[in-house]
Order: C-alpha cells, then sequence, then structure tokens
C-alpha cells in the first residue's frame, strides 16, 4: 500500500536470533500499542538510533562478553614465549663468548703486540654497540656472528705467525749483545720441526735438551726454570715430532723410536755445523732419558756428555713396580675403595681403547705421593699451564700441545715394552750423569741404581736431589743449575773449549 509523503517507513533489523525488529515509531505509526514492559529497550545500550534522511537507522556496536576462538591468548602462552627468547639470548651470548675467545688469549698467551690486541678487540665490541644500535633482527645477529668469527680467525692467524721467544735481556730490558734467542724451524730427514735456541753468548758450548714424553713438549720449561744455565751454554730445546709446534711435523702413525733417534741425530749435526763446534752436551728428562742412551750408543763421537733427570732403564717392570707401589700406599692411606679401583683395571702394561687414561689413574697416585713430599726449592711448576700460556706456542699450537701427550704416547709408548737398558745399553762410551729425585716413584729408583752399578762408561756419577721426585731439573731448578756448571761442565770443560773446529 502506498504510503504518504513524508511518513516514516518502518525500520527493521535482526535482533540477536535473526527475528526482525521494529523500531519504537513504527509501532506507533501501526496503531499497534506496545506494553508498558516492553517499551525498556531491548538492546545492548551501545545500540544506537540515527535519523537520516526521514529514515530511522540503527547502528550496533556489540561485543561479546567471550574472546572469540581466533584470538585466545592465555598467560601460559606469553610466558613460554618470553622463556624462549631468553633462553636463546643466554644461548647467542655464550656461543659469542667462545667465538670471540682468540681474542683475549692473545694478551695473556701469545706473542702478539698489545696494541694489535686491543684493536681486535675493539672491533669485537664494536660489532656488539651496532648490534644493539641496530636491534637484534636475524640480519644483524648473523652478521655480528660472522664478523666475530673473522675477528677470531685473524688473532688465531696472528698469535701463530709472530710467536717468539723472548729475548735474553739485560735488568733493563734491552738485549744482551752477542746473546741469541731464536725459536725458529730445522728440516730433519725432510720434516719441518720446531727449535729453540738460547744463550748469552753464541761461542758457549751447546747443551741439546729432550724433553720428556713420549708425546711431551716442554719448549718453554729450559727458559723459565733453567734460565741462567743460558750464561754458560747455548740451550736448544726441541719440539719432536708429534708434539707442541712439530705436532703435524709427520704422520704420527708413522713415528717409531728409531726415528726420534735420527732426528735427533740430525738436529745434532745441524747444531754442530752451525755453531762450529766438533760435539755437544747432551740432556734428557724421563722419556728424553730413554731417546738419549739410544743417541751416546749410537753416536757418541758427537756427544761431550749425557746429563739425564728421572733416567728411565725399563717400561714394562718399572710401571708395574709403580702399580704395586701405588696399591701399597693407597692402603696405607685407608684408601681402600680407591686400591680396588686400580685392582680392577690391573696392573700395567696396557693398550688398546683407554690405554692413556688407565695409565693416568697409576701414574695420579704416584704424582699425588710426589706432591706430599717432593717440595723442591719452592719453585711453583705446572708443566701444562706453563706451555699453554707461554709467548712460544700460538693458539693452534696450544691445542697440538695437548693433542700430541694423548695421540703420540698411544702410539710410542707400546713400542717400548721390551726396553731394558741393563742388557741393552750396558757400555756407553761418553761420561754419564744420573741425576735423581730421593722421592721418584715415576722411574723406579731402585732400577736406575742397578743399571748404573753394571753400566761401564768412561766417567759416571748418580747425582740425589733430596727434596725432588721424577723432575729434579724442575723441583731444584737452581741446585741443577749448580750441578752442570760446577761439576759436569768443570769435568768437562777443557776439552769443550778445545774442541771449537779450526
Amino acid at each position: 500500500m502506498p504510503t504518504a509523503r513524508g511518513q516514516a517507513v518502518p525500520s527493521q533489523r535482526q535482533g540477536d536470533m535473526g527475528t526482525p525488529v521494529r523500531s519504537a515509531a513504527s509501532a506507533t505509526a501501526s496503531g499497534t500499542q506496545r506494553p508498558a514492559h516492553s517499551q525498556r529497550q531491548a538492546y545492548p545500550a551501545s545500540d544506537e538510533a540515527q535519523a537520516k534522511d526521514g529514515f530511522m537507522t540503527t547502528r550496533s556496536t556489540f561485543q561479546s562478553a567471550q574472546p572469540l576462538p581466533g584470538d585466545v591468548r592465555t598467560p601460559t602462552g606469553g610466558l613460554l614465549r618470553r622463556l624462549g627468547v631468553a633462553v636463546l639470548t643466554v644461548v647467542g651470548i655464550i656461543v659469542a663468548l667462545i667465538l670471540a675467545l682468540p681474542v683475549p688469549l692473545l694478551f695473556i698467551a701469545t706473542s702478539v703486540p698489545t696494541l694489535v690486541a686491543i684493536a681486535l678487540a675493539a672491533v669485537d665490541i664494536g660489532i656488539v654497540i651496532a648490534v644493539l644500535r641496530l636491534g637484534r633482527t636475524p640480519v644483524a645477529v648473523v652478521g655480528a656472528f660472522a664478523g666475530i668469527v673473522i675477528v677470531s680467525v685473524i688473532a688465531i692467524w696472528l698469535s701463530q705467525v709472530l710467536a717468539s721467544t723472548p729475548p735474553i735481556a739485560r735488568a733493563d730490558g734491552t738485549p744482551v749483545p752477542g746473546s741469541i734467542a731464536e725459536l725458529r724451524t730445522v728440516n730433519l730427514n725432510g720434516s719441518e720441526q720446531w727449535i729453540t735456541i738460547r744463550g748469552y753468548n753464541t761461542d758457549n758450548p751447546v747443551l741439546l735438551f729432550l724433553a720428556g714424553g713420549p708425546g711431551g713438549s716442554e719448549l718453554v720449561m729450559t727458559r723459565r726454570y733453567l734460565g741462567d744455565l743460558e750464561k754458560h751454554f747455548v740451550v736448544v730445546n726441541w719440539d719432536q715430532p708429534g708434539t707442541g709446534k712439530s705436532y703435524n711435523a709427520v704422520d704420527i702413525d708413522s713415528l717409531t723410536p728409531q726415528r726420534y733417534v735420527d732426528d735427533a741425530y740430525a738436529l745434532t749435526e745441524y747444531l754442530t755445523d752451525r755453531f762450529d763446534q766438533s760435539r755437544i752436551f747432551l740432556l734428557g728428562e724421563s722419556w728424553g732419558s730413554i731417546l738419549g742412551v739410544w743417541l751416546v750408543q749410537q753416536h757418541p763421537e758427537l756427544y761431550y756428555a749425557f746429563i739425564s733427570s728421572g733416567q728411565m732403564v725399563t717400561t714394562t717392570e718399572n710401571d708395574v713396580l709403580g702399580y704395586e707401589f701405588d696399591l701399597d700406599y693407597l692402603e696405607q692411606r685407608g684408601e681402600s675403595d680407591a686400591a680396588e679401583r686400580l685392582r680392577t683395571i690391573g696392573p700395567p702394561p696396557y693398550s688398546g681403547g683407554g690405554m692413556m687414561w688407565r695409565y693416568m689413574d697409576v701414574f695420579g697416585v704416584q704424582n699425588v705421593y710426589r706432591d706430599a713430599n717432593a717440595h723442591g726449592e719452592g719453585v711453583s711448576h705446572n708443566l701444562m699451564f706453563d706451555s699453554l700460556l707461554a709467548p712460544e706456542y700460538g693458539l693452534v699450537d696450544k691445542v697440538n700441545w695437548l693433542r700430541g701427550l694423548v695421540d703420540v704416547f698411544v702410539h710410542v709408548y707400546p713400542q717400548l715394552a721390551d726396553l731394558d737398558f741393563r742388557t741393552q745399553a750396558a757400555e756407553l762410551s761418553v761420561p754419564v750423569y744420573f741425576i735423581k729425585g730421593r722421592w721418584d716413584v715415576n722411574a723406579i729408583n731402585s732400577l736406575t741404581e742397578e743399571y748404573f752399578a753394571s753400566l761401564d762408561a768412561p766417567h759416571k756419577e748418580l747425582i740425589w736431589f733430596e727434596d725432588s721426585a721424577h723432575t729434579p731439573l724442575w723441583d731444584e731448578p737452581q741446585h741443577f743449575v749448580e750441578v752442570m756448571v760446577n761439576t759436569v761442565m768443570r769435568q768437562i770443560q777443557p776439552e769443550c773449549c778445545r774442541g771449537r773446529r779450526p
């Protein structure tokens, strides 16, 4: 039915349940009277009625009291998210610190100049500041890690190429005129191996030091503890193949005892040629004492004398006696459980997987005995820390120092199982000086005494250091220097001085 001009057209909207709803005005116009109670607003207060161009319209701003299914946010979800971010942040910081570790090590354990180390540290700090300024976006974080890695690679490279031995200096720090302090490679039977050469005067007799092991590197020890020897000798310390800086000199699987003898012989010839001397002095420590006996046995014409510290005579019998000592010592201390664990391991010799760690269990008890009784001159020494903090080793060398201890020992030591100098080296053609610590249970003293008693040599002395164990040269270094200068060198000196080549 047509409507009159200007008459309002009823407006309808859908109620909450889809029911058509009319406005109050349309209900009045139709003549329908609404009950009083129905005059109340039937919709939420937020519904507003608006009139526009004569028409009544409605706009709903209804909001549900319950969240819609796609908008669920729980306290647990937020907590887990924050926890995850925190964990990733901590992990990232730890990884970054590990990656950046080579830079702070430059300051305390290498020869890299301090200003260079500071510059590299500043670059790392700048990278961290840049990440904080740019925000922790994925690109920024990846770039930061890449930058830290590059700086660390540069630090490692510099530590290797700039490794050096400190100069021999006066009290004011200036180098001693005519002195020598070199860290260099020499070619020994086709392989490049590292040595240090140190002395106040290159005209002094040469002393070649053979480190303990097999697999040990003591490149820093003669400089650190026997520095006074450098006033009387040109002291040469050799990183044997497979150890320290010479770790990669040869394939470790190819190493044999005779290879060490041959390389030491080649090194001796290099030294006699370079310093124009017909013979040199030879000093061996522990495994080096084995190597030293072989050298003077095979090439006596090249050596004035052989001096040893912690002289080894056998390996198998020595280690069995050491094992039995360990059991007795543990029982005396009331450590029955530790003794039982050692019995479970069984006596040496050991081989195969876990060989190194079984020997470490045996040596460990002996080291406890040593520390309790051998107090030396009060000079604290620790081969590992002394070496790892030494500027002669770059950062890669320090890692290889640790690798050589295990890799070479497990390959070479079993090859010494049949060693027995009482029958195999009963005669030596050079003067011999065995320097032994009274508390040595690594190289059993009774075996050394037995060998010394039967040894045929032009001159021999067994010298006891009462406050030392297996390493009297490090335990009592001043006493050791005194013996070298006032006993060994005094007896050999006239021949030594006449032995210069024309």
